[in-house]
């Protein structure tokens, strides 16, 4: 009965395993930019202010519109005269109740004191903010997609070590038991590995359960089924992939230098923050996007004032009419006539609406430059930031590697002299702690490496 148990968990585990999703942080992204619906939804704002700066610009087109109605009027006497002589009164314009009218119109602006042509400029800067707006959707979809990522990775990577360190402590247990009935160990080490086997017990619980909700959070990001399996394939840590110089070679520059290293090194850093900021502040998409903002604020405030002027127009018409009220005397029958003229409109006293709405537009615009000023030292603070958190990571992952090495010579020691009663149960116990601990560090370096360099990237405009 065990066996068959035995062969059927295999096979689970086995169908279990082939199920998953194998993804890479470069698949991730791919599949994050064809389906997640926030960007999809971007994406519409782009074809609806495309669509609005197309629809503004036919105001300065001419246009054709034809209208038609139907009439029944209510009867009156006919128009007569009475000629002497003449036995009855002669009709000169008979009545006719049914009236029919077809008209056809053609309006065409001359001069709107440049109202319709700063709207439909305004309209066209709207759009071009809104295509940058979309792209700079895109490059934070890239950034959270490799942040669900690698806490994913990070959430997994703390699970094996903790189930690592359960089945340590099963070891252990196993162990001080036989020591204790070799009379080496104590009733009172046994239960110290107890407490602390349930206490990990308590944590692999916690880590299974982040792990399951890490799961969903990337697919979430990506858009697609929040219960679809995945298995990484990606992994982290420092690559060649740096958009500054590397570290390395700033080491090596500074050491043959003869100016102090604490100058030299922030000279160094400075430069490369400089460099990276001016990048950014020419690469954002959130700059170029605020940017067409201003000038589309600048274009709608033209358009307001476009209504001090007088606004002219062509308009031509065509009358299809029974009777035409111009063909004298009245015939029940459709009769074609034409016009064509000259427009001119202008707003004598509106109570200064005009102005307002000119006090209101550059009110606007103001804003909007005031924000583009801000959002210009945010994107140097967050420039000089992710490079700071990038260079900080790197030397986090150098200690972290360091620690990991002496921790594990630390416990495969420790529990070498465990076993020859040359060390206590707490010193066992430690040196897991410590094992556990470095080896936590070390993942949590490397994710904290690649959230930065994704950061950077994001910070300077960047999609990689």
């Amino acid at each position: 009965m065990k066996r068959v148990v035995l062969i059927w968990t295999l096979l689970s585990c086995i169908g279990y395993g082939q199920s998953r999703k194998s993804l890479s942080v470069e698949e991730a992204i791919e599949i994050g930019l064809q389906q997640s619906k926030v960007l999809l939804a971007s994406s519409k704002t782009v074809d609806a202010a495309s669509a609005r700066a197309s629809d503004v610009n036919t105001a300065l087109l001419p246009s054709l519109t034809f209208e038609g109605s139907y009439q029944r009027l209510s009867e009156v006497n006919p128009f007569e005269v009475v000629i002497p002589f003449s036995p009855a009164p002669v009709t000169l314009s008979p009545i006719v109740l049914d009236n029919y009218k077809l008209k056809l119109s053609l309006r065409q602006p001359v001069f709107t004191g440049f109202r319709l042509r700063s709207n439909a400029r305004a309209a066209e800067f709207a759009a071009q903010a809104a295509e940058y707006e979309h792209h700079s959707n895109r490059v934070g979809l890239i950034l959270n997609i490799k942040n669900a990522y690698w806490m994913l990775y990070q959430t997994i990577q703390v699970k094996k070590f903790v189930d690592e360190n359960v089945g340590l402590l099963e070891v252990h247990l196993k162990d001080t038991e036989n020591l204790m009935n070799a009379g080496i160990a104590t009733r009172n080490d046994l239960l110290k590995i107890e407490v602390q086997f349930s206490d990990a017990r308590l944590t692999q619980i916690d880590a299974t359960h982040d792990v399951r909700v890490a799961i969903m959070n990337v697919n979430n990001v990506m858009g697609q089924p929040l219960d679809t399996e995945l298995r990484l394939t990606s992994q982290p840590g420092p690559t060649a992939r740096l958009l500054y110089e590397s570290f390395d070679s700033l080491r090596d520059r500074r050491s043959k230098s003869r100016r102090p290293a604490g100058r030299e090194k922030m000279s160094e850093d400075d430069s490369h923050i400089h460099s990276l900021v001016n990048k950014a502040l020419t690469a954002r998409a959130d700059l170029k996007s605020m940017e067409f903002r201003m000038k589309a604020g600048d274009a709608s405030v033209s358009a307001v004032k476009g209504n001090l002027w007088p606004q002219i127009f062509l308009a031509g018409n065509y009358y299809y009419s029974r009777p035409n009220p111009r063909i004298l005397p009245t015939l029940d029958e459709f009769k074609g006539t034409w016009d064509v003229g000259v427009i001119l409109q202008f707003d004598v006293w509106n109570w200064g609406a005009t102005i307002h709405r000119t006090q209101q537009a550059r009110a606007e615009l103001n804003r909007t430059e005031y924000l583009y000023e801000q959002l210009r030292d945010n994107v140097s603070l967050e420039v000089t930031r992710s490079f700071l958190q990038v260079k900080r990571s790197r030397e986090k992952i150098e200690v972290a590697r360091l620690a990991i090495t002496r921790a594990e010579e630390n416990a495969r020691s420790t529990n070498e002299k465990y076993k020859n009663a040359l060390a206590t149960s707490s010193d066992l116990l430690d040196a897991d702690v410590a094992l556990l601990q470095t080896r936590t560090n070390l993942t949590g370096a490397l994710v904290e490496f690649e959230l930065a360099q994704a950061r950077l990237d994001k910070a300077i405009g960047g999609e990689k």
